[in-house]
């Protein structure tokens, strides 16, 4: 019974059947704080990653689980690791999806990920879409730059990633997601030592054209394990359930 921890920090929704992985194995997928069906807390400062570690505990216990399969996507990935070395006894498996770095200290440059999308060049937005991750990764971003990039998130820029992503911009919430990562919530010595002593088998699984969590900096993370699989999926951007479902519900079996 894997928990699947979303990203953003956002509710759950966007997970969707995660490619039709429910259909082979019973899913939980909670709403963070201040997301979704989740209660929004009275103090903001406890939306911070590091806070949210009792959440998960607290879940699992509600479950009636003494070890339980994490599955978490993108930001969720920092919420995972964080639960995976205070507890690393509770953990049976980690499965970390396009993940966010921050928890870990990885860093990303702006060079790999231009190279990353390179791929790409043949498709009719990618000129804006390039030229606005230049903008970004040279530190001349504007909102409009931010906007031109997400077709790079997608393997398939089609109507079903559009409305994705309409629906996503619906939902976040900007400041529980600045909160999430503020000052304090990650300690990434402390958090890779434990991660370097965990016994629980990990896979990660990049997106082949994802700027987000490149191939290379994936390989980073894995290496960081004791007992780690990469999987690097063809064609997929950070959304990879929806590039390609078959792939994704294989390598997240």
């Amino acid at each position: 019974m894997p928990v699947a921890l979303p990203g953003g920090p956002a509710d759950s929704a966007y997970l969707g059947d995660l490619g039709g992985l429910s259909r082979y194995r019973q899913l939980v997928m909670p709403d963070l704080r201040g997301t979704g069906g989740s209660a929004a807390p009275r103090d903001p400062a406890s939306y911070r990653c590091d806070r949210m570690v009792a959440d998960v505990e607290a879940l699992r216990m509600r479950l009636g689980l003494d070890r339980m399969d994490l599955l978490a996507h993108c930001a969720g990935a920092n919420l995972a690791v964080l639960y995976a070395s205070c507890h690393p006894e509770r953990v049976e498996r980690l499965t970390l999806i396009t993940p966010s770095v921050a928890a870990v200290g990885l860093t990303i440059s702006g060079e790999l990920r231009r190279e990353t999308v390179r791929a790409r060049s043949a498709e009719p937005w990618f000129p804006a879409a390039y030229a606005a991750l230049e903008a970004i990764t040279q530190g001349r971003a504007t909102t409009a730059s931010w906007d031109a990039i997400t077709p790079f998130s997608y393997g398939r820029w089609d109507e079903a990633a559009r409305a994705h992503q309409a629906a996503a911009d619906e939902r976040s919430n900007p400041g529980i997601m600045a909160a999430y990562g503020a000052e304090g919530a990650y300690d990434p010595p402390a958090t890779r030592a434990a991660l370097a002593r965990l016994t629980a088998p990990v896979r990660l699984l990049a997106g082949e054209v994802d700027p987000g969590a490149p191939p290379a900096t994936v390989a980073e993370y894995a290496a960081l394990f004791p007992d780690a699989e990469l999987v690097i999926q063809p064609g997929a951007g950070h959304f990879p359930w929806m590039d390609d479902p078959a792939y994704f519900v294989t390598a997240a079996t």
